[in-house]
């Protein structure tokens, strides 16, 4: 879909290479503008001892990619960003805003140099207000300062951090559209744009429908734990052989009776206790306790096929192993094969875009490059002589993989 489209990304971490990956894998061509030494992903399982050829977490975010590894704190490295830029139709970055503009790498310092530049620019915090220059991590801008971590919890439970790059991975999908629709008006005008994409403004439309609540009532509900739902039967419940099921309950009282049914208690289908939304709340922790006695004495097999065979929406409770071996993750492309960087011809499991385009290729375009992989090769296609390549490398300002 993005074929014969140059992106530039200027980034590090997850967010912004994650957003570079998303368009990487719907084929645009995506130059990884790396710094001295690399991104400092490259070093998230080194850290802790491994000897593995292959990062998954750095290669989830960077696969088919090219690297150049450019020492832009000169003032030849700075030339050559420009000069990529001039040549790009998106230029992605996770550098602070205020770094950028004493670079003149931000955007109006770039839009000089190609008035149809897409510039996206990814921030903790956005690029106005008194916190737009302070560094952005998603447990603190995305989960932390948003209300997120807060909202989660049960009341009076403490704080937990949120998952690695979760996040950051749901601002890159956020960020892939924005730099999308500013394309489509680049095609019809001729002229780019800024985007701005923020982890935090992220998380307030992620959690939209409680950001709404609270802006429209000015308060908001807890996060309440199992006995204490306001509508109980929308809850979570443990069969015999250990398993969690989701239990989803739709408006009004239509899936009152098929539950009785589910569990073999029709006796409960017009006790007026339960059989009616006002009365589940009243009684909620002992319509739990009656649901957690039913569901506690089928296996997750025969309560599943209760529950289809009554028309209820349900889902396991599923751990990452069990989500990785899912038959209906695997018919829903959810796992893709990434070739590794190793250059065996080898393959391993890596997770999907989050868009499928069926019959297109819309997977991954190949390896996650090394440190400064195709240096060389970029800087042939700036029309730069080998003198000139040589010059560069042997100065430091370029870092070649060669």
């Amino acid at each position: 879909m993005l074929e014969g489209l140059r992106v530039i990304e200027y980034a590090t971490y997850m967010a912004a290479p994650g957003a570079g990956s998303i368009l990487s894998d719907w084929g645009a061509e995506v130059i990884k503008v790396e710094p001295p030494g690399g991104d400092p992903i490259r070093k998230f399982f080194r850290t802790i001892g491994t000897d593995l050829q292959d990062n998954p977490v750095f290669d989830f975010d960077n696969r088919g990619k090219k690297s150049i590894a450019i020492d832009t704190r000169t003032d030849e490295g700075n030339a050559l960003l420009r000069e990529l830029a001039a040549t790009a139709d998106v230029f992605l970055t996770n550098v602070r805003p205020g770094g950028l503009a004493r670079s003149g790498l931000d955007y109006e310092g770039l839009k000089a140099v190609n008035p149809k530049l897409v510039y996206c620019s990814l921030t903790g915090y956005g690029l106005d207000g008194p916190d737009a220059d302070k560094p952005g991590f998603d447990i603190a801008s995305f989960w932390a300062r948003s209300g997120v971590a807060r909202s989660t919890i049960p009341k009076g439970s403490e704080p937990f951090p949120c998952r690695t790059a979760f996040g950051d991975h749901t601002t890159s999908i956020a960020a892939a559209a924005g730099i999308c629709a500013a394309l489509v008006e680049a095609g019809r005008t001729g002229h780019g744009r800024l985007v701005e994409a923020s982890l935090l403004r992220t998380a307030l439309f992620t959690m939209g429908s409680d950001f709404a609540i609270q802006l429209f009532f000015g308060r908001l509900g807890s996060t309440k734990e199992r006995h204490e739902q306001t509508v109980p039967i929308m809850n979570f419940f443990k069969t015999s052989d250990d398993h969690w099921l989701c239990i989803v309950a739709r408006q009004g009282e239509s899936d009152w009776a098929p539950i009785c049914k589910v569990i073999g208690r029709e006796d409960l289908i017009d006790d007026e206790r339960f059989n009616n939304a006002k009365g589940r709340r009243a009684n909620s922790r002992e319509c739990v306790d009656v649901l957690d006695a039913g569901f506690g004495a089928l296996t997750k097999q025969e309560a599943g096929e209760r529950l289809d065979k009554h028309a209820v929406a349900w889902s396991p409770v599923q751990t990452m192993a069990e989500a990785a071996k899912d038959p209906q993750v695997l018919a829903a492309g959810g796992v893709v094969q990434v070739p590794s960087s190793a250059g065996d011809g080898s393959t391993f499991s890596s997770p999907a875009s989050p868009v499928r385009f069926p019959g297109a290729n819309d997977g991954p375009k190949g390896p996650s490059p090394q440190f400064g992989e195709h240096s060389r090769t970029i800087l042939e296609s700036l029309g730069k002589s080998e003198e000139k390549i040589s010059q560069l490398i042997s100065s430091g300002v370029v870092s070649s993989g060669s």
